[in-house]
């Protein structure tokens, strides 16, 4: 989790995760494994303090359940890339729902993975480890969504 500034040197950034997911017990794992390697991780359970979070925290990354209270996760990331201030956030959608028409969809907002539950942390963490890394900007040559179902 590095940088580099305009001087060469690097330095250490803490990559900031954004976890959306109404269900405490998934979001308390998924955070607790972020935060044991370094990650510093914000969680919103609901799709308006979604928004709200990525607004005021700019994450590296946002980790988005698809069915919430007061919206869902895909209508969280299409708010997130009309604003020009949160448009660069790569999103990850985790989700219990089986319908295909939410992995197209996913797909069509350029999500870096789609993850059923349940998922592993290593799936987990392999999708925040692409989703941070260093990358094009987005809409630019984005790779195909990675689809872990177990």
């Amino acid at each position: 989790m590095n940088r580099t500034q305009a001087t060469g040197e690097l330095v250490n950034q803490v990559k900031k995760v954004l976890i959306v997911e109404d269900d405490t017990a998934i979001a308390d794992a998924i955070g607790y494994r972020l935060r044991a390697v370094g990650y510093e991780v914000t969680t919103a359970a609901d799709a308006v303090y979604a928004i709200q979070h990525a607004v005021e925290e700019t994450p590296d990354v946002a980790v988005l359940d698809i069915n919430l209270p007061g919206g869902n996760g895909l209508l969280v990331a299409e708010r997130l890339m009309q604003s020009d201030q949160t448009d660069g956030i790569p999103v990850i959608f985790i989700t219990a729902s089986k319908k295909p028409k939410h992995k197209e969809r996913a797909g069509e907002l350029n999500a870096v993975a789609f993850l059923e539950k349940p998922f592993s942390s290593v799936e987990m963490m392999d999708a925040i480890d692409k989703a941070t890394s260093p990358r094009l900007p987005r809409h630019e040559g984005i790779e195909p969504i990675e689809t872990y179902v177990n």
